[in-house]
């Protein structure tokens, strides 16, 4: 695949030659519709989910009578089984054999939809089932901004060289078609569910060309898998171009 420019729906950033998606265009298009398919570009509050996660634990009642506000306090939650103390009840918080309630770090991050989560399951089959067990979910991996901001202090100029030569299976390089950044990195290894309806993620007007996406999934195949798909590798093409050329 080379550069053509004239893919009527084609988004053009400015991508160096030194890029994956230099070679692979069009990368970005402008969509036709709002549906949500693999490939689409979303925007989300996705957690931070390197960060020491807390849990809030009910310690008493703001006022002994009523049991619509509680006090809390936060602990850091460790991945070992929890103590249970007596349960406190509170309206809206209700607590459950095994559970806690998570307080963690997130912010919205445009993310790129890589499952909508399979087929739905029909009401005949769900009536009767706990929620949690046929609510469906879609698999999105966040992007996370190069340049320095308020509360980052930017990504290290030779570590993004190495990433945008494809030097890494869970990073991959890339430059939005929307806002202000200049560069952009899909983690791939942050990928996590989100809910499927409701207003958990907003659809942007940005999704991967067809031929993209195929080159997404063999960055993808390569984190699950630690390889390549048999000998018709277009990644493995460029990657090994990068590798000979750095």
């Amino acid at each position: 695949m080379i550069p053509s420019g004239s893919h009527p729906r084609a988004v053009i950033p400015e991508f160096p030659e030194a890029c994956l998606q230099y070679y692979c265009d069009p990368w970005w298009v402008k969509a036709q519709d709002r549906q949500l398919r693999r490939g689409r570009l979303v925007w989300a509050f996705l957690a931070h989910v390197d960060q020491q996660p807390y849990r809030l634990v009910p310690e008493s009642r703001s006022k002994s009578t009523e049991h619509s506000s509680a006090e809390f306090r936060m602990e850091a939650l460790l991945g070992q089984a929890i103590s249970t103390g007596p349960r406190l009840p509170v309206a809206g918080l209700p607590q459950y054999e095994g559970e806690v309630y998570l307080v963690q770090r997130a912010k919205r991050r445009p993310a790129l939809v890589l499952s909508t989560g399979g087929d739905d399951i029909p009401k005949s089959v769900r009536t009767g089932s706990a929620r949690h067990q046929t609510n469906p979910t879609i698999l999105v991996a966040p992007y996370y901004g190069v340049d320095a901001s308020g509360s980052s202090g930017g990504w290290r100029p030779d570590f993004v060289e190495r990433i945008r030569r494809c030097e890494y299976p869970q990073y991959m390089w890339d430059r939005l078609p929307f806002g202000s950044r200049k560069e952009s990195i899909l983690r791939l290894d942050h990928l996590q569910p989100i809910g499927k309806y409701g207003k958990s993620f907003e659809v942007s007007d940005y999704e991967l060309d067809r031929e993209a996406l195929l080159v997404v999934d063999e960055y993808l195949r390569w984190l699950l898998m630690g390889g390549f798909p048999g000998s018709s590798s277009v990644l493995a093409d460029i990657r090994d171009t990068f590798l000979k050329t750095s």
